[in-house]
């Protein structure tokens, strides 16, 4: 080294150059070995121990890389201070340089390393309720942030510690630009807590046009796939805030609510003779019905004496009465509907619009599919079957209607004015 040293005597910058170039290519011997031998050997290594233990993605963990990158600063920051005649501010830079580019590293690392923690967290059965997202988020924040004041301590040649307590007199801004963050946290707290919101709810929260399945909880935001397949971010502050509809505990009940009502013209409702009720007797589901009724009413009608013989006297039994308990047996019957959950079939208050006979009870399969199903399968028996009891299905009559009670002139003739009859519209 003395003898080159003394054939580059002449030029004075040249000794200086050749030990800095041979410094820049021992940090780029030492990034070559570090990243492409030993990270190499050690990627295969736990590639090996991934197939052995059965636990995926060991190998893909970022945080080994991302240390390798301190090797190279390291060799700089000891080697530039063997470099004759360079400036003492120039070494005391690149010094400052390499601590804040191994601080920078060992954070993007750090951050890294709560990546796997999340994802190996999330294989967990249990996570889905308790997600730790939002906490880790908070603590790449704290990461970052001590990082980026260690970074300026560094860079202007003071301790971290003063720079911290210099920083203690803006507190307050601070709170001010973190409000939002700060907020969220608790929010996130609150939400781990109590778990009313969990990966894979189906929540509904209209004032921020959320309605579908949850994909991510986040430090700032809850994402959501609605159900026509679009993705709605909501603030997580929002769900401590605002009111919001869970629909987990219908889908862990078992049970899913029918809640719709038939429309009937109340201008067939009417009471049934003795054939109707004969002819009624076939179904299976009235029979029992029909013949207690007819007990129950004959012996009332017997307590009147003869009074009872007068039809405006006696009670008598209905069509719709009829049509109601043949409902709530049908629906007793139905393989779809939960037995063991509510059921009504009620009448609601009658409207211009008819008289809503309410269908009330809960399915035995909350898949939407499969519900909407048994609710269509048991609303086309019952609108087809309604017939067979005198009633009609509300509906307000269209134009056609109207064209069809009209004769040839305007005038109503004698085929059309027995349907208008029929339909109790007048004629």
């Amino acid at each position: 080294m003395h003898g080159v040293r003394d054939l580059l005597a002449p030029w004075p910058w040249a000794w200086p150059a050749l030990l800095l170039a041979l410094l820049l290519g021992a940090a780029a011997i030492a990034n070559f070995v570090t990243k492409r031998i030993l990270l190499r050997g050690l990627r295969r290594l736990l590639a090996m121990l991934a197939s052995q233990t059965g636990k995926a993605g060991i190998a893909d963990m970022r945080v080994i890389p991302r240390l390798a990158n301190v090797v190279p600063a390291m060799v700089i920051s000891s080697g530039i201070g063997w470099i004759p005649d360079l400036p003492a501010a120039l070494v005391a830079f690149v010094h400052g340089a390499c601590q804040a580019w191994v601080v920078l590293t060992l954070a993007l690392a750090f951050s890294h390393a709560l990546d796997a923690v999340n994802d190996l967290y999330e294989r967990r059965p249990d996570a889905r309720n308790r997600p730790i997202k939002g906490f880790l988020q908070v603590a790449k924040i704290v990461i970052f942030a001590l990082a980026g004041l260690s970074i300026v301590a560094t860079l202007a040649g003071v301790k971290l510690t003063h720079l911290l307590t210099g920083l203690g007199a803006a507190t307050a801004v601070l709170m001010l630009v973190f409000q939002d963050t700060l907020l969220s946290l608790v929010a996130s707290v609150q939400i781990s807590s109590d778990g009313r919101v969990r990966i894979g709810d189906w929540i509904e929260m209209p004032s921020q046009n959320a309605d579908g399945d949850v994909i991510d909880i986040a430090l700032h935001t809850v994402t959501v796939r609605n159900w026509d397949k679009t993705v709605t971010t909501i603030p997580t502050k929002k769900l401590i805030s605002e009111s919001f509809k869970n629909w987990r505990g219908m889908q862990e009940s078992g049970g899913r609510r029918i809640k719709r009502a038939l429309y009937l013209d109340q201008t067939s409702v009417r009471f049934l003779d003795e054939a109707e009720r004969a002819r009624l007797r076939r179904f299976v589901l009235l029979r029992e019905y029909l013949e207690h009724k007819e007990r129950e009413l004959a012996e009332w009608n017997a307590g009147l004496g003869e009074d009872g013989r007068l039809p405006f006297n006696a009670r008598r039994i209905t069509n719709l009465g009829t049509f109601r308990a043949y409902v709530e047996r049908y629906l007793r019957r139905h393989p779809g509907v939960h037995q063991d959950m509510t059921l009504l079939v009620r009448q609601l208050q009658p409207t211009a619009e008819g008289l809503p006979l309410e269908i009330y009870c809960f399915t035995n399969d909350t898949r939407w599919a499969v519900y909407e199903g048994i609710q269509s399968d048991i609303f086309d028996h019952l609108l087809a079957i309604l017939p067979e009891f005198g009633l009609r299905v509300f509906q307000n009559p269209s134009g056609g209607d109207f064209r069809a009670l009209a004769g040839p002139r305007g005038s109503l003739d004698a085929e059309p004015r027995d349907r208008a009859q029929d339909q109790g519209l007048p004629a």
